[in-house]
């Protein structure tokens, strides 16, 4: 079962005392990665369906599995609930229930689960050989919650945004997700911001609307410097720099922005195939990733580096040493001779 049929059949469904979210199974990835939002829309479902809120705090307990003994979380769990019919206890970072030793006495409980409880753990990672899963997924509902792909997110996208009355075309939709990435909670930060950008009048979300509500001018002055920086003009660089300082960034912030392109140059630079960001961010940067290449992105890696070393150790006015990181950045490559 996934967190989405969990969502369908919350309605209809008995409740059983043990869940277990987790990644989704191979062979959807070599290495299964984790949806949060997803788990967390189903954990919400059950402690809405079976947690009177006016008994919540007699009824359900949050714990984190590596700031809590296992041993606590059992006692509460073998609890019997008070003034309502079931307790329900969410532990999150279960993924450090894969070794016995952290699990401890959590496994023999998972073995004979308390049926006036309801105990849902969430796991970032799973490894499904080990005794905590096994035991899981024999005597509980294992629920897989794996990342989705672009399309599958432009899909979701769309759905929420029917949801809330509103309509989304498909450009629209589509740079939306390349704007904020694959991860959901992103998604709907950028939605959130969209829906509020239009208001409730218009029903319709253009690509300008979703261009317009997702930009600031910051953002809009980074862009600026990677553009400059990718095509070798040394003096428009400096004027967005100074733009980027204007809106008050503190040094620290303008050292971190530059470290962060280039991070984002360098994954579109060793990338196989698509980079691991989103695809708006590799658009942006993929000039950059063409001037400098993989040798060069490292050389300015340590100029970055040593840049920040100077200013935290040399007493050295902040401004003036950003900008000649700047320059150094933004310098035309000299050209190859031919052979």
């Amino acid at each position: 079962m996934n967190a989405q049929e969990l969502l369908d059949e919350i309605d209809t469904a008995p409740l059983g005392p043990l869940y277990l979210f987790c990644p989704g199974k191979a062979p959807r990835a070599k290495n299964p990665t984790f949806e949060p939002l997803l788990a967390d829309r189903a954990v919400n479902a059950i402690i809405e369906k079976s947690v009177d809120p006016a008994n919540k705090d007699l009824a359900f307990a949050t714990y984190y599995a590596d700031e809590t003994p296992p041993g606590q979380i059992v006692l509460d769990a073998q609890t019997f609930p008070f003034l309502t019919d079931r307790r329900v206890i969410l532990v999150r970072n279960a993924e450090r229930y894969n070794t016995e030793s952290g699990a401890g006495p959590l496994l023999d409980y998972l073995a004979d689960p308390n049926e006036s409880t309801i105990l849902m753990l969430i796991a970032n990672k799973i490894d499904r050989r080990t005794k905590f899963f096994k035991t899981c997924q024999k005597m509980g509902q294992v629920v897989d919650s794996p990342a989705l792909q672009h399309g599958e997110v432009v899909h979701w996208a769309q759905q929420e945004v029917r949801a809330r009355g509103l309509t989304i075309d498909r450009d629209a939709v589509r740079v939306l997700v390349d704007r904020s990435g694959t991860h959901l909670n992103d998604v709907e930060n950028a939605l959130t911001n969209v829906i509020d950008f239009v208001g409730e009048a218009d029903k319709s979300i253009t690509e300008d609307d979703v261009n317009t509500a997702c930009a600031d001018v910051a953002e809009e002055e980074v862009w600026a410097l990677t553009d400059a920086i990718a095509a070798s003009r040394p003096g428009d660089a400096i004027v967005a720099f100074r733009a980027l300082s204007d809106l008050g960034k503190h040094p620290d912030e303008l050292i971190g922005t530059i470290n962060w392109l280039l991070k984002s140059a360098y994954a579109v630079a060793i990338a196989e195939g698509e980079p691991s960001i989103s695809r708006f961010v590799a658009q942006k940067v993929r000039p950059l990733a063409d001037k400098l290449g993989i040798v060069k992105i490292r050389a300015a890696f340590a100029l970055c580096t040593d840049t920040q070393f100077m200013m935290r150790s040399t007493g050295v006015d902040a401004a003036l040493a950003l900008e000649l990181l700047v320059i150094k950045l933004a310098a035309p490559q000299p050209r190859r001779r031919a052979a």
